[in-house]
């Protein structure tokens, strides 16, 4: 910026320089500003020097950090001056002050056009370069034509048609919908044989822009992009101005190799031959120097290249040829090197089949999780996890349990749940799993996730020639002195269930099994303490007939916990000193876990998918990752179920690979303890554990519908329960403290079902139980404390919609440490709507103020009893039901295919008997039940559905009842079950058919006449 004879703002900038310190700045600035401000109002008496020199000292105020919030349309009017300094002036520090949607700019798009479209080169760039820097939506509109035409100029200088380039493809990036660039591809491929390496290297960044959008229009440029990069390989008549360190023009390399990138495969075998050839040079001549410029330079282009042979899915002599050029990049001493060397690598296991190449520098690999940068090690991890299969499990999983003790805590959670993850996956042998995650417990016990030893315990569970060897294990373990709780948690599962098996081997009688495992209590947690209790009670139990004074032990145990604050461990000690008097009794009540249904790991589970995830073909998801960061997207750390181990407030918790409360509930009913006698209509999810059910136990807390059912859980949009105004999502509000699980799967699970956690973060968890009966319901709000400071400012306010009368008793202001209150919810249904009421609840843990809106699950179907109908009730209801307003009927598009079986599941679920042999089409479904509200009482709903057979995506619904308003909330509530997930259908013109729940024009064959269901019988 040209400051000669501008002497007042060069005494400005020397003032502000000498200044002792920010006030005597701020003082400067604001005396400046005054004076400002003050010449800008009698603007007339302005010579266009001094407004220069004003806008100029505005400008420097404002790099400086200040607000300047004036002048700014003495910036814009400077865009229109004559001369090159005062338009310099306005385009630089409008460009600067102003943002894309200002209003001031609308004042300058004539001058700004005026300028590009004039023949002034100088005036062209200015204009370009603010444009290009703005990009605003109105530029885009007003000036995008022009800047095209000077791009595609024959008569304007290179200079001008690069500034061009750019400008279009930040207006195009912006807004790629206003932008015109049909019929662009015979331009593009023209620009691309353009000789000026400037204008050349702005129109590839174009092209990446536009292919990365369209590829199928531009295939007409991917032979010019092959030549420009066979051209640069071979370093023909590059000017030495375009060469960097001796490497022909390496911004032009990378960008077209990306854009090849954006193509699929090629198949044209010569343009796939010579690009390869050109690959080949690449990776041949690129060598580690002393110079950092020309690594760095030469290594942009090697990684490009190394991306783009794995989008082209190379020979795997190229292959190999490209993991021993990464191996000697991870042994060199340069880590930002070695860093890319690892990561480069683990980018082509997972898009190639290379795995067997790579497994040559597992040494290498290994000394690198050792490397003092923890983002090599990180790497490293994720290389060797990649890697990993059968023939080198033990090696890799035994290096990450050596480095687990020495590895920091920022690393050891994403080590330990590798760790595991890889032991089960690729385990020669079962004893040598449990021996895996029992030292991984042992070594980074807080790290590891209930999860692991869930699922430990299945194995165990299920292997009988297993179950000697674990109980040994679990006992070694409980010699040491200090262990961690989780592994006082496994041992004494597998003790007291496997224990009595060891009965014969010295160390191992009842007694000296209870005394090692008593002498853990004092040290464990609340969380922990039922299971020891659970675990005493089947010591005493294998002990038959009892040992007397093992027997007044363990009694007088349950006696002192009988009283315990904590209503689980009350309540187990309570139960089992009943059932421990109950004598040889106790041995089938107790009886040993049945076997565990065989299910995938929802460790392995998680980790397919993210392997599935990242290694989709090709380089498109590479460049996306690119784009959105310098490095690959880090594991997950946090525990697979979202929610820290020494933060929940649950019930004892044995594990299960299903993921589905409801099937779980199917397994514990045959478990152990009293459960297989209590009420199971309740669930006991994690917090809300049904209170008669003591050993009602589960893994990782998640709340979508049973397998048998999975229709039900696919549902999406409960009426207005997801569009509802009035509701913030959880996830979208500014609260510093975020919650743990989605929001919305949560409260679409408790629709289906009647207990279940609502919300839950790091402070609290919030449950439901709930009971409906006709019109009316109770539910129970569970708020409880999962930390052991207590929650203060709780309020709880419930915003009702019309259709609901609700009465909410007292929420405490405060919830005690690890302390959890119930909160009973009275419910009426006034008249039938599918409004959803909102629980506004609020909360201040230390400095955290939490605030969330919540859906409450007390919708239309809760109010539906299903009902058995035979046809001598069912035709007489119907035929009396004749036409609108009471029998509606709509032909509904986008439904889910679903199989007949799948959509009956589905209407069962939502509290509609099917009833099957009403309909003599076996297309078709026929339902009934009944809805209740204050207003209608009790009022049959008829439902009956035609499929197409040959297009599940739609069908025809009528549905009936004695109330229009029951009949319309009804068949609106059935169609957004059916439509929530629409399923992928081959591309239809738009005119084809009509937009979902439109009526059809014609009926579609496939249907029978609505006037002939049952003809004969109606």
């Amino acid at each position: 910026m040209a400051l000669s004879g501008m002497r007042g703002l060069s005494v400005f900038i020397s003032d502000i320089r000498n200044c002792q310190n920010k006030e005597q700045e701020r003082l400067r600035v604001d005396k400046e500003l005054g004076n400002v401000r003050t010449r800008f109002k009698n603007e007339k008496g302005l010579t266009p020097y001094e407004k220069k020199k004003y806008v100029w000292k505005m400008l420097y105020i404002y790099m400086l950090g200040y607000d300047v919030d004036f002048g700014h349309m003495e910036a814009v009017s400077l865009i229109s001056a004559p001369k090159y300094p005062e338009k310099q002036v306005g385009y630089i520090v409008t460009s600067c002050l102003l943002n894309e949607n200002h209003d001031f700019l609308r004042l300058a798009i004539n001058t700004v056009r005026t300028d590009i479209i004039g023949r002034n080169e100088t005036f062209q760039c200015l204009a370009l370069t603010m444009v290009g820097n703005i990009g605003g939506r109105e530029f885009a509109e007003s000036l995008a034509p022009d800047v095209q035409k000077l791009l595609i100029s024959s008569s304007c200088r290179p200079l001008v048609r690069k500034k061009a380039a750019l400008c279009l493809l930040r207006l195009y990036r912006k807004n790629p919908d206003v932008v015109n660039v049909d019929g662009w591809a015979d331009r593009m491929a023209q620009l691309l044989d353009e000789r000026d390496l400037g204008v050349l290297t702005s129109s590839m960044s174009l092209l990446v822009a536009l292919v990365s959008n369209d590829h199928d229009s531009y295939w007409s440029c991917l032979p010019k992009c092959v030549k420009i990069l066979k051209h640069l390989a071979r370093n023909q008549d590059i000017p030495q101005e375009y060469t960097y360190y001796g490497i022909p023009s390496p911004w032009l390399q990378v960008k077209t190799m990306r854009a090849l990138q954006y193509f699929p495969t090629i198949e044209d075998p010569t343009t796939r031959r010579s690009l390869f050839e050109v690959l080949q040079r690449i990776l041949m001549g690129t060598d580690v120097v002393k110079n950092v410029n020309k690594n760095n330079a030469s290594h942009a282009v090697l990684f490009e290249a190394l991306a783009l042979v794995m989008h082209l899915d190379a020979e795997k002599e190229m292959m190999s040829q490209c993991v021993a050029l990464l191996g000697k990049f991870i042994a060199v001493r340069e880590p930002n090197i070695r860093y890319l060397g690892l990561e480069n690598m683990t980018r082509m296991l997972m898009v190639t089949d290379v795995q067997d190449i790579i497994k040559r520098h597992q040494a290498q690999i290994i000394t690198s999780l050792k490397d003092p940068d923890i983002s090599i090690r990180r790497r490293a991890l994720d290389l060797l996890y990649g890697m990993c299969d059968v023939s080198n499990a033990k090696d890799i999983v035994e290096e990450l349990l050596q480095y687990l003790s020495t590895a920091e805590f920022a690393m050891r959670e994403e080590l330990s749940l590798k760790a595991a993850i890889l032991a089960e996956k690729f385990a020669p042998d079962l004893s040598w799993y449990v021996d895996v995650i029992l030292q991984l417990i042992d070594k980074a016990g807080d790290f590891v996730s209930d999860d692991i030893w869930f699922r430990v315990v299945q194995f165990v569970t299920n292997n009988e020639d297993l179950q000697s060897y674990a109980a040994i294990k679990a006992r070694e373990y409980l010699d040491k002195p200090a262990i961690h709780e989780t592994m006082v948690k496994v041992s004494a599962y597998l003790l007291g269930e496997f224990g009595h098996l060891l009965a014969r081997r010295p160390g191992y009688s009842a007694k000296e099994l209870f005394k090692i495992i008593h002498e853990k209590l004092p040290a464990v947690s609340t969380s922990t303490i039922p299971i020891l209790l659970s675990t005493y009670a089947k010591i005493l139990m294998h002990t038959q007939p009892p040992d007397q004074e093992l027997q007044n032990q363990i009694w007088g145990i349950f006696n002192k916990y009988e009283s315990c604050i904590d209503v689980e461990i009350q309540q187990r000690a309570v139960e089992y000193l009943a059932l421990s008097k109950k004598g040889a009794a106790l041995v089938d009540i107790l009886a040993e876990m049945p076997k565990f249904p065989e299910r995938q790991s929802a460790l392995i589970k998680k980790a397919e998918d993210t392997e599935a995830d990242t290694a989709e073909q090709s380089a498109i998801k590479l460049r996306a990752q690119q784009q959105s960061s310098n490095a690959l997207v880090l594991t997950d750390q946090r525990p697979v179920n979202g929610t820290p181990s020494s933060n929940q407030l649950t019930l004892v918790k044995v594990p299960t690979t299903s993921s589905y409360p409801d099937s779980t509930d199917q397994e514990l009913s045959q478990t152990n303890g009293t459960l297989n006698k209590v009420d199971s209509s309740f669930p006991a999810p994690d917090l809300l554990g049904d209170l008669l059910g003591p050993l009602a136990i589960e893994g990782p807390p998640s709340f979508t519908a049973p397998a048998s059912q999975n229709m039900t859980a696919e549902v999406d949009g409960f009426p207005n329960a997801v569009e509802a105004g009035a509701i913030v999502p959880v996830g979208k509000q500014a609260n510093s403290v975020q919650p743990i699980g989605n929001i919305s799967e949560r409260f679409l699970a408790l629709c289906m079902k009647d207990s279940g956690v609502l919300y839950e973060d790091p402070y609290i968890q919030i449950g439901i139980k709930a009971e409906w009966r006709a019109h009316l319901g109770r539910l129970v709000l569970f708020l409880g404390n999962k930390n052991t400071s207590p929650l203060v400012s709780v309020k709880a306010t419930i915003l009702p919609p019309s259709n609901l009368k609700m009465e909410l008793s007292l929420v405490p202001e405060t919830i005690p440490p690890r302390a959890q209150v119930q909160c009973p919810l009275e419910i009426i249904n006034l008249h039938p709507s599918r409004d959803v009421a909102v629980l506004d609840f609020s909360y201040k843990f230390g400095n955290d103020l939490v605030n969330v809106k919540l859906r409450l699950p007390a919708v239309f179907n809760k109010f539906l009893q299903p009902i058995s109908i035979s046809a001598e009730e069912f035709f007489p209801q119907w035929r009396s039901l004749s036409g609108p307003p009471l029998k509606l009927q709509e032909v509904v598009r986008g439904v889910k295919p679903l199989l007949l079986l799948e959509m009956a599941n589905l209407f069962n679920s939502l509290r509609l008997m099917v009833c099957p042999g009403l309909d003599p089409n076996p297309n078709n479904l026929v339902a009934s039940t009944t809805f209740y509200s204050e207003s209608t009482q009790a009022m049959l709903c008829l439902v009956r559905i035609e499929t197409d057979p040959a297009d599940r995506t739609q069908l025809r619904m009528t549905v009936a009842s004695g109330d229009p308003t029951v009949t319309f909330e009804l068949k609106e509530f059935i169609k957004e079950q059916l439509i929530s997930i629409p399923a992928p259908q081959p591309p239809t013109p738009p005119s084809a058919a009509p937009p979902v729940g439109h009526p059809m024009v014609t009926t579609p064959p496939a249907f029978t006449d609505p006037g002939a269901m049952l003809a004969g019988l109606l």
